[in-house]
């Protein structure tokens, strides 16, 4: 039986592109290695933006613990920037993936759990369906998601490039009386190029954790239990209030991985590096690139001239993420240097007007549906930065 498409790896850019494909009417077959529900590294921080594309996939999100906005500090400094419109919320990836899995799968894409994918299938340089553990399965056009490792793309010889950052995350959660924090609390001054989090849960418990944006030789345990160890004893983060084991992964960012187009292949999500490198933020971009995969495919299916508009689909991220990725690269190769790390903390988070604008540069901050003069001044600055 041949698919329109395959879609491998069901976690947030693999669903969202498989619901998308599969409103549109396509056959579309989405594989999954493991089974629902599992676990995923990350701070469970979800932002307008991602809300925002969960509502587009019709996933309900009534009763999410909601957030107002990111709580910066460092270097003595303490700032509260809030959501210019809609609240954010969290929710924990043990069941967001498998939500948003559900979603694609009652729109009408078949759902495949415990089969891994361990080669493509290819015809005269063309992909045309992958081999799993339990068969071949064909495919006009397959779309890897299969995560930071993405052993499809690698197995097609595409492999990380040096010179995009790869970071690494731990994370944990405790049972704290701060599980009702209204914001995204972010500790800057960590180290050089790294930062630590505490998302409320609104569960009795938080999720607490570190990220090192550039670095060779990570240890995020030892990042994380020096900072929690200076922490209010009051607030609960400790071992004995651990409900589990630390855990890390990979954080492949700034397009880190590319092209993103092979001839019947597409790259979307963490398999395409596509983190904002200047803040970690991956479910994101992730559900935008999934939407952007399908919508080129669907155009493309029904195209006369199907190969030129799927070589199209790495414009199109270029166009909606280049320029902050380009800016969030050369942003974590300069705080590499602790002296600039001080002097973003210490000066950058006494100036709210100034932290604004560089938030909105970076893609962190959203813009308000009315713009702001920081608003346009962060749109001027994006466009003349190259994305590249």
């Amino acid at each position: 039986m041949k698919r329109d498409v395959i879609v491998v790896g069901a976690g947030p850019a693999g669903s969202a592109a498989a619901c998308h494909l599969a409103r549109a009417g396509l056959d579309v077959l989405l594989l999954e290695k493991t089974s629902f529900p599992r676990e995923k590294v990350c701070g469970d921080g979800l932002t307008p933006r991602a809300v925002h594309e969960l509502r587009l996939l019709g996933v309900d999100t009534s009763g999410w613990f909601p957030n107002k906005g990111v709580r910066l500090i460092g270097g003595g400094n303490r700032l509260e920037l809030d959501w210019p419109d809609t609240p954010g919320l969290t929710r924990p990836r043990s069941d967001l993936d498998e939500l948003i899995a559900r979603q694609a799968a009652a729109s009408g894409a078949t759902l495949q759990e415990n089969t891994k994918v361990t080669a493509p299938l290819q015809e005269r340089g063309r992909v045309t369906g992958v081999r799993t553990d339990v068969g071949a399965h064909h495919a006009r056009l397959v779309v890897a998601a299969d995560g930071a490792s993405s052993r499809l793309s690698v197995a097609l010889g595409l492999r990380p490039s040096r010179n995009r950052p790869i970071g690494i995350a731990g994370r944990r959660y405790f049972r704290s009386p701060r599980h009702d924090d209204p914001y995204l609390e972010i500790w800057l001054d960590l180290a050089p190029a790294a930062y630590g989090w505490i998302f409320g849960m609104g569960d009795g418990t938080c999720n607490v954790g570190v990220a090192l944006l550039r670095t060779d030789h990570p240890d995020y345990r030892g990042l994380l239990s020096r900072w929690l160890a200076d922490l209010p004893e009051a607030w609960g983060l400790t071992e004995p209030n651990a409900t589990g084991p630390l855990r890390g992964a990979a954080l492949p960012m700034g397009f880190s991985r590319r092209p993103h187009y092979l001839p019947g292949l597409l790259l979307t999500g963490d398999s395409g590096g596509m983190v904002n490198p200047s803040t970690g933020e991956g479910i994101a971009y992730a559900l935008e690139a999934g939407r952007l995969a399908a919508e080129t495919i669907t155009t493309a299916l029904s195209s006369p001239f199907p190969e030129r508009t799927l070589q199209s689909y790495p414009s199109a991220l270029q166009r909606a993420n280049g320029a902050p990725f380009t800016l969030g690269r050369a942003f974590t190769r300069a705080i590499d240097d602790p002296r600039i790390m001080r002097l973003a903390t210490r000066h950058g988070l006494a100036h709210p007007t100034l932290m604004r604008l560089a938030l909105k540069s970076f893609g962190a901050l959203p813009a308000s549906s009315t713009p702001t003069p920081t608003d346009r001044l962060a749109a001027a600055l994006t466009k003349l930065t190259p994305a590249s």
